[in-house]
């Protein structure tokens, strides 16, 4: 894009407007075409300026960042960053994710002082990143629930990265497993901390299997996806035969915590050539070092197809890299698992 990324701020907070406002528009590849109090004024000035961005408040008066979401266009829709609280609107957050917000900054402060300025450069890449992006065609109905593969006992576990457009991707994919899948999934997503409970929970309600949150010694065994807890990473142990749950705070050096490549070692360190890995959409590489380990221990490793990504970073890396031995859109990608066990 040659000429400046054109955004909307839209928050009830006249401090945080100020404070958004200010931020971006110190880049000069950022316009600030204007402010909105509230959701109603939002999405009148979303159709007077077509921004290419929205910065989104999720809590206000009248109609709430939700709703505005439910209320775009359906051609050519700006795209949507979050800028919200995981304290007081975590559940508000995850459901605006899987409406299709681009992504979500996490506010420092709920109050009107100076720390709102922390999330200057996490605001201005995230902007960026999102005008960048595809919005990738809106699903009409719900993903088909695929028939119960037979298990050959080739596979023992399934693990799976996402990042950017994730839990969108994630709510796709493992709605369409049956309740009787016959190994564990385990899921590390980056998303900030404070939001994958909520997001585990809004999961579970959609699916047949059970989803939970990782905690520290939780099973892993058939019927059941794990999420990697926000801001600790997710290993996998055997304890007793069976496989479990590890938190982990190493690789302090990380990039992501959790780490898609710590999750994708783990588990082959664990279950060796018996390793599904599954890198979805997402920006950057995490999952490609991790990616390696499962394909030169003998396992699998499959990636979702670029039309259906909303960022096609992480899963090109690892195709570019030659590791993939397959290829599926969102909703051909549990198909494509149970195919592999």
């Amino acid at each position: 894009m040659n000429r400046p990324v054109r955004v909307l701020v839209v928050d009830d907070s006249a401090f945080a407007r100020k404070v958004l406002r200010e931020i971006l528009g110190r880049r000069t590849d950022i316009e600030v075409v204007d402010i909105a109090r509230d959701g109603l004024e939002a999405l009148e000035k979303i159709a007077d300026l077509a921004p290419d961005v929205v910065t989104l408040d999720l809590v206000m008066p009248g109609l709430d960042g939700v709703g505005v979401l439910h209320a775009l266009p359906a051609v050519d829709p700006p795209r949507v960053v979050v800028v919200s609280m995981s304290d007081a609107d975590s559940e508000l957050g995850v459901e605006a994710l899987q409406s299709g917000a681009f992504d979500l900054v996490h506010k420092p402060t709920a109050l009107a002082t100076e720390r709102l300025y922390e999330l200057s450069d996490e605001l201005v890449a995230k902007v960026l990143a999102a005008a960048a992006a595809r919005v990738p065609a809106a699903a009409a109905h719900p993903p088909r629930v695929i028939d119960a593969a037979p298990h050959s006992g080739k596979r023992e576990i399934v693990v799976v990265g996402a990042s950017t457009g994730g839990p969108q991707a994630l709510t796709r994919l493992i709605s369409a497993l049956p309740a009787n899948f016959p190994i564990p999934m385990a899921v590390v997503l980056h998303i900030p901390v404070g939001y994958t409970e909520s997001l585990a929970r809004r999961i579970d309600r959609a699916s047949h299997v059970e989803v939970r949150e990782a905690a520290p010694g939780l099973p892993l065994c058939p019927g059941r996806v794990i999420l990697a807890r926000a801001g600790i990473h997710l290993k996998i142990d055997r304890v007793d035969g069976g496989l479990s749950c590890r938190l982990d705070v190493s690789p302090l050096a990380s990039l992501h915590t959790p780490s898609v490549d710590a999750l994708f070692e783990s588990a082959v360190d664990q279950c060796a050539d018996r390793t599904i890995g599954v890198v979805l959409t997402g920006m950057g590489s995490d999952g490609l070092q991790g990616a390696r380990r499962v394909r030169d221990r003998g396992g699998v490793v499959l990636t979702q197809s670029e039309p259906s990504c909303v960022v096609y970073g992480m899963p090109r890396s690892v195709a570019e890299a030659k590791l993939s031995h397959a290829e599926a859109e969102i909703d051909g990608m549990a198909a494509l698992i149970a195919a592999q066990l």
